[in-house]
């Protein structure tokens, strides 16, 4: 398989860590030299590793940024 390319262009926040360091978090992510996409994923400290998230275009960030205005939290 392939090695997957990335680059983080901006760091937009960090949603939550757990107790090994990880980091859930909220940034904007060029995948193999394309246009960034808004992404949520968990992170190892270094950004070397990575778990499974979600990425966003950004017509679908606004989807969801007003459905989130939407709720009652």
């Amino acid at each position: 398989m392939a090695d997957i390319k990335y680059e983080i262009t901006e760091e937009i926040g960090i949603l939550s860590e757990s107790s090994k360091g990880w980091t859930k978090e909220f940034n904007l992510i060029s995948w193999n030299d394309r246009e960034p996409k808004y992404d949520i994923r968990e992170w190892a400290p270094d950004h070397e590793k990575m778990g499974k998230g979600v990425t966003l275009s950004i017509e679908e960030a606004k989807v969801l940024k007003a459905l989130l205005n939407s709720i009652d939290i």
